[in-house]
């Protein structure tokens, strides 16, 4: 079975966008003069052929690289796909803790339990470990303009990373950036640390600057400072109630969310689990 492919949309110069129906996900596709790098490859090899049969319908070369913004299996298993497509000697590039926890999921893979257009298809699709690690900040160079890949820290993943387009003023922010739902919680996020990753992210950015979230349409500097103080907000929320000594199990009905609270449960379990002992105490009676 084949996917209808998406609208590819130029948000800027030679920066297309596929938003995806499953799991309302985004591809980007970055074209220079050596070719194109794919940011992010969707969810199974079957999706990772639509990937490639878009980069072949722009007609702007050879996809030259990819670069995978976090872990998660909705980013990452199309990856095999364009191996098989462009051969094993394609570069992949991510954070290094971003390949550490690919790792270790592909070693202790859950069963996938989620509902998919072709039964079996994520369980089947094999994760490809990047090979083009990286700390703090690299460079991945099309001839005539670079993309600059930045670790801004930890939030929705410990290994997330922005890519950013100067030269078209586009920032593609990941998952660290959600248009249409709220910030994902996940059990590898870091709620209290989230903040400041974004802080980073608003710092490579210009007024005029298109931000593409992983999930939903592309956004503007505005939008990631409105969701910045959201995400700030709940971080100071669950210290605040930590230090008062809220117990966990109590803070949700407590606290004054400025997410539904139906969505930060994760959010405050971790934070309360990361926050250091001197800045908790004992719980209320």
């Amino acid at each position: 079975m084949t996917a209808s492919p998406p609208a590819l949309v130029e948000v800027a110069d030679r920066v297309w966008v596929a938003r995806h129906e499953w799991y309302d996900a985004n591809t980007t596709y970055v074209g220079g003069e050596r070719g194109l790098v794919v940011v992010d490859t969707h969810a199974s090899t079957r999706m990772g052929w639509v990937v490639v049969e878009q980069a072949r319908a722009l007609g702007a070369g050879e996809v030259v690289a990819v670069v995978t913004t976090h872990a998660h299996h909705d980013h990452v298993l199309g990856t095999a796909t364009l191996r098989e497509a462009y051969g094993d000697a394609l570069p992949v590039h991510a954070h290094e803790t971003c390949v550490e926890e690919l790792a270790a999921w592909a070693a202790d893979r859950p069963a996938y339990d989620g509902e998919e257009p072709v039964p079996g298809e994520v369980d089947a699709s094999p994760v490809v470990l990047p090979d083009r690690p990286f700390s703090s900040v690299a460079v991945v160079d099309l001839g005539d303009r670079a993309l600059e890949l930045v670790h801004p820290g930890r939030g929705h993943t410990a290994g997330d990373l922005v890519v950013r387009v100067p030269d078209a003023d586009v920032v593609l922010a990941g998952d660290l950036v959600e248009e249409s739902g709220p910030p994902a919680y996940g059990a590898d996020s870091f709620p209290m640390e989230w903040p400041l990753a974004l802080d980073v992210t608003l710092q490579l950015c210009t007024p005029g600057t298109v931000v593409v979230p992983g999930h939903g349409a592309p956004v503007d500097r505005d939008f990631v400072m409105d969701q910045r103080a959201d995400i700030g907000v709940v971080a100071e929320t669950i210290r605040d109630l930590a230090g008062r000594g809220v117990p966990l199990a109590q803070a949700l009905s407590v606290g004054d969310w400025p997410i539904d609270p139906a969505h930060l449960a994760r959010a405050v379990e971790r934070g309360y689990e990361h926050l250091p002992r001197s800045q908790k105490r004992l719980p209320l009676l």
